[in-house]
């Protein structure tokens, strides 16, 4: 590890549903954008050693371990010392008569600590402005308050806990209205209501059955990425974070995609969700502003508005992976799959919770597939240029069969039918290999993991001779060990880690081919990419052990738990 960057397996996510933060394994705050995920970062030491954070001084403490209480989003931390143990709960409050920010608090110390906050405002474009503010200091448009005397130093707010004090520090959006007492009754009050409210949160999908630990782990990781305001999931709270070390593939995932959506509401659906979740996240997608050409943009911000071009920032990027930048140039791309993905949200809502909303919006996106399968595409990952992907072909194929069932006319659903039927026949004619396996595109010799998918999908059965050779191809050229790779037109993916989504589609391939000890070891093999609070990031390199990717990836952890709920259901027909 280059000094100054943790490892991205050693990062824990804590949040409320409007924002998030990032805290290593030695108790500091290295990510953070107030208020709002996809805001300006105050702290940002993850992408640069200068870009801020709220760390800790505890000379002779050792990671211990950390776990999140209950099904909430609340974090303890426990480190290790010469003469005990040392705790920190940190949280970001949720309920009624809370605040907004981070809170931490911090047990009985075996030594002195002291606890330094540098903010750098403005992905560390600018320095703060600190001020006393009553019994606490204002940092820009923010306030801190502690449970002992705090001072700034430079650029730096500071205090210490002597040894054998229990102390406790806020970092809040807003000037407090009423002060913190010393024993901090105030604090148990939010700690209290924000465990209730993840409580319930929680209660809205309950999932029994293999790897159940695991599946809340990534039941929660969702819920944390979860926009409330709106019900928009994003991809990933963090930007920049590489899939090469060092290399330019870094990207800014603060945003919501369409085609996430037909992973995350088979996940939550098929868990065992009352449907809240999943019906807000149809409802947040299905409100998004329009486009003159396109009937939806592939990804939008929280607010379901256009994402802003490119802006690269004067970060030292995460182990030298430079550029950094915010914002995302591929919101104006022809993305069949995505507007298939939707389609295939709308049929699991309107199966399991007998609905039938949005429906305009659901029957124009399949009329315009309809009339715009035939083009080329940018394809599931986003591509430069565009080009006859297959998997974009077979979605489409599956998602108008799909919502077909539920056209309000015969001649409607016999448009769809037809289009779908003549996708096929493009596929049959034009998407196969020299070998016989399904091409990544029209043309070429290589396969994609994206393959995996055309049965679980219901495009195919899982051993025609078309599968058993895309198969074939990825065991030979796409495999290392129980892991998988992706295949990319535009840069060469044996540069990058394995895909976990993708070795997730694999597993659930061979859940449908009945080998479930198969099964087991790819789950085994990818769980130990995951950190010790069970969070993926999106690509894993089987050389280091390293997370390469965003973190914590919602896709990856959609995919994991439709693995799960695939070889529960096989499991429990076993004969």
């Amino acid at each position: 590890m280059l000094e100054g960057f943790p490892e991205i397996r050693d990062l824990a996510l804590i949040g409320d549903r409007r924002t998030a933060a990032l805290i290593t394994t030695t108790g500091a705050v290295v990510w953070y954008c107030p208020r709002q995920f996809d805001r300006p970062s105050l702290f940002a030491s993850l992408l640069d050693p200068k870009g801020g954070s709220w760390r800790l001084d505890l000379p002779t403490a050792q990671f211990k371990s950390r776990r999140y209480l209950e099904d909430s989003g609340i974090l303890e931390t426990t480190f290790h010392t010469t003469i005990g143990d040392f705790h920190i709960t940190d949280w970001m409050p949720l309920g009624e008569n809370t605040p907004r920010g981070i809170c931490r608090r911090f047990s009985p110390a075996p030594e002195p600590v002291t606890v330094t906050l540098q903010a750098a405002p403005d992905y560390a474009s600018r320095s703060p402005s600190l001020h006393d503010y009553h019994q606490g200091v204002q940092i820009d448009r923010h306030y801190l308050y502690a449970s002992h005397p705090l001072k700034i130093i430079g650029e730096c707010v500071q205090f210490k806990i002597p040894m054998g004090e229990a102390g406790w520090s806020v970092l809040v959006d807003a000037p407090l209205m009423e002060p913190i007492a010393p024993d901090t009754p105030l604090l148990d009050t939010w700690l209290h209501t924000t465990l209730e409210c993840w409580q319930q949160i929680a209660s809205h999908a309950v999932y029994q059955g293999p790897y159940e630990r695991e599946v809340a782990a990534s039941m929660r990781a969702l819920r944390l990425l979860t926009f409330a305001e709106t019900g928009g999931i994003i991809a990933a709270p963090t930007i920049a974070l590489p899939e090469v070390i060092g290399g330019k593939r870094n990207y800014d995932y603060r945003y919501v995609w369409l085609r996430d959506a037909g992973m995350i509401v088979s996940a939550l659906t098929r868990a065992g969700s009352d449907g809240t979740e999943e019906r807000r996240f149809l409802d947040f997608i299905c409100g998004c502003d329009r486009d003159g050409s396109l009937p939806l943009r592939p990804f939008s911000t929280l607010q379901g508005q256009p994402v802003s071009q490119v802006e690269t920032l004067d970060l030292a990027g995460y182990r030298g992976s430079k550029p950094v930048a915010i914002g995302n140039g591929a919101s104006n791309q022809l993305q069949l799959d995505a507007y298939a993905n939707v389609l295939l949200a709308a049929k699991l809502i309107y199966t399991y919770f007998n609905t039938h909303e949005h429906w305009p919006l659901v029957a124009q996106l399949a009329d315009f597939l309809t009339d715009h399968w035939h083009e080329p595409d940018h394809g599931l990952w986003e591509e430069q240029e565009q080009r006859q992907y297959t998997s974009s072909k077979v979605v489409t194929a599956c998602g108008l069969e799909y919502i077909a069932e539920f056209a309000q006319t015969a001649a409607q659903a016999q448009r769809w039918k037809t289009a779908a039927q003549d996708i096929r026949e493009f596929v049959a004619q034009n998407c196969l290999t020299s070998e016989g396996a399904y091409a990544a595109i029209v043309g070429s010799e290589a396969v994609d993991v994206s393959a995996a998918l055309f049965p679980v999908w219901g495009y195919t059965a899982p051993d025609t001779p078309e599968m058993l050779a895309t198969i074939a191809v990825l065991e030979r050229d796409y495999a290392e060990g129980y892991l998988y790779r992706r295949h990319l037109e535009e840069f060469d993916s044996r540069q990058e880690g394995a895909f976990l989504a993708g070795t997730f589609w694999v597993a659930q391939y061979w859940v449908m081919r009945r080998a479930l000890p198969r099964v087991q070891d790819i789950l085994d093999a990818a769980l130990k990419y995951a950190n010790d609070l069970g969070l993926f990031a999106e690509e894993a390199d089987p050389q280091t052990g390293q997370m390469l990717g965003n973190f914590p990836q919602t896709f990856v952890h959609a995919a994991f738990i439709g693995a799960v709920i695939d070889l529960k259901v096989a499991l429990e027909s076993k004969p």
